[in-house]
Parts: structure tokens; sequence; C-alpha cells
């Protein structure tokens, strides 16, 4: 795969959802959760999922 990048799923709990009340309190509990994962950068969101790149 010389050339292109590699996105890794991770799967979000289920809290992040119910405790956001906005678009911009979803992206503080993911970079929260996601500090987890210090090995992976988020680049979106997508259907419950952190599409992210391996550092």
């Amino acid at each position: 795969m010389i050339g292109k990048e590699a996105y890794y799923k991770v799967l979000l709990p289920e809290w992040i959802w119910k405790e956001a009340k906005s678009r911009e309190e979803v992206k503080r509990l993911v970079l929260q959760y996601m500090q987890r994962y210090p090995h992976y950068t988020v680049k979106k969101v997508k259907d419950g999922f952190a599409i992210c790149l391996r550092k």
C-alpha cells in the first residue's frame, strides 16, 4: 500500500451520543475519548465510528 494511507475505525461508545447536546460537544467528547488511543489521529466521525490515521 505504497502512497496510500490506511484508515482505521474506532467504535465510539454510546454515552458520547447521549451526553452531547451540540456538534461541538460531540467533537470535544470524541477527542477526549480518543486520548485512550494515542497512536491514532481522528480525521472524521461517521456512523458511530471515529475514522482515524495511525501515527
